[in-house]
Formats: structure tokens, C-alpha cells, sequence
């Protein structure tokens, strides 16, 4: 075996072949529900809740709570997000993509500090403080908790949320030991940046034309 593929591997000798392969499916779906909300479509959310209700399972498995907690969150917002990204403002057009609000700014602040308050409490109460991993999963999960209630809201920020989050997880997840999702989130950056500028031009199309 060659040092770099057991540098990058080793980890996997531990586990079990089905918790593998899961975690490569739930993976590969993660990254069709990236690539569809790139493209502003509605399979970002079923594909998107294929992966998360994996990623429930895993987790759990392993007790990373803040990981699965997350997730968790991440299946009833693409709940609500799939509503709201089909819901008709008028008898023509769904919901559109926008900037953020002020009253939203405001919002996303709230969801963050309670989403750090929450993890610590969950961290606290059953003793999940044994690494430093612990405590960025708590800037992370905050992070991800308002990127996924902006991007339900098909707010442009979302993307800026999703690269600050992804860009930290990607050491994070590899020093937990899961090699593939690592991965998973750096080329999660990577389409997060193109989506932001995917969105902004359609936006900036779409305000033209209004102002037209």
C-alpha cells in the first residue's frame, strides 16, 4: 500500500465495508444536490435529503453528534425549502432569488449565536468536549444551520455561508478520520463559488429586466 493512499485511508480499516459504502453513496448524492442548487434546481432537495438521512445514520453510529445534529437539520430544511422554492408569489412565478433582507441579517445572526448556544448545551450534556474538533463543530454547525435557512429562503448570501463552512470542514472532517468527506467538502467549495456566481448573474439578469 502506498504511504499516501494509507495516509489518506488508514482510518477506513476500522470500519465496517456497509458503512463505506454509505458514506460514498451519501456522498455522491451530496454532491448532485450542490450541483443542483448551482443550477437553481428543485432536485437539490430530494437528492439532498437522500444524503443527510444517510448521513443521520452514520453519524449516530459514530457519535458525532454535532455532525449528525446538522444533518438532521439539514433534512426538515429541505423540507421546508422545497416548499417554499415551489411556492407561487403570483399565478406565474415561484419564488425568486434575492439578496437578503435587513430583517433577515438579523435573523441569520439569531440562528447562529442560538445554534452555538444549542451544540454547547448538547456537547456539554453528554461530554463531547474531549478535542478541538468540538469546538469548531460548534462554528460550523452555525455556519451551516444559516446557510441552509437562507438557501431555503433562496437568498444569495447562502452561498457565502456555504464556502465559509465548507472551506473549515475540510481539515475538519479529515482529522475526524473520514477521508471521502473530505473530499465531499472540498469540491463542495469549489461548486459553492460557481454557484455564487451562477446566482449573481441570474439575479443581476433578472434585475435588469424588471428595471426594463
Amino acid at each position: 500500500m502506498s504511504p499516501i493512499f494509507d495516509f489518506l485511508f488508514r482510518q477506513y480499516t476500522d470500519y465496517a465495508t456497509y458503512q463505506i459504502v454509505l458514506e460514498i453513496v451519501a456522498v455522491l448524492f451530496g454532491l448532485l444536490s450542490v450541483l443542483f442548487s448551482k443550477q437553481n434546481n428543485i432536485l437539490v432537495y430530494p437528492t439532498g435529503m437522500i444524503s443527510t438521512s444517510i448521513f443521520v445514520y452514520l453519524l449516530f453510529q459514530w457519535g458525532l453528534l454535532g455532525d449528525m445534529l446538522i444533518n438532521g437539520y439539514y433534512f426538515l430544511m429541505s423540507i421546508y425549502g422545497w416548499y417554499i422554492w415551489t411556492r407561487k408569489v403570483d399565478s406565474e412565478h415561484v419564488t425568486p432569488i434575492s439578496y437578503t433582507t435587513k430583517k433577515e441579517h438579523w435573523i441569520s445572526s439569531a440562528i447562529f449565536v442560538g445554534t452555538l448556544v444549542f451544540v454547547s448545551l448538547v456537547y456539554q450534556q453528554f461530554d463531547k468536549w474531549t478535542s478541538w474538533t468540538a469546538y469548531v463543530d460548534t462554528i460550523t454547525t452555525a455556519v451551516f444551520f444559516v446557510g441552509m435557512w437562507l438557501m431555503a429562503k433562496r437568498k444569495m448570501e447562502n452561498w457565502i455561508y456555504w464556502i465559509i463552512g465548507d472551506l473549515i470542514s475540510v481539515p475538519l472532517y479529515f482529522e475526524k478520520g473520514f477521508t471521502f468527506t473530505s473530499l465531499q467538502y472540498l469540491i463542495f467549495t469549489v461548486i459553492a463559488v460557481y454557484g455564487y456566481l451562477a446566482w449573481k448573474k441570474s439575479l443581476d439578469n433578472s434585475l435588469q429586466t424588471s428595471l426594463k
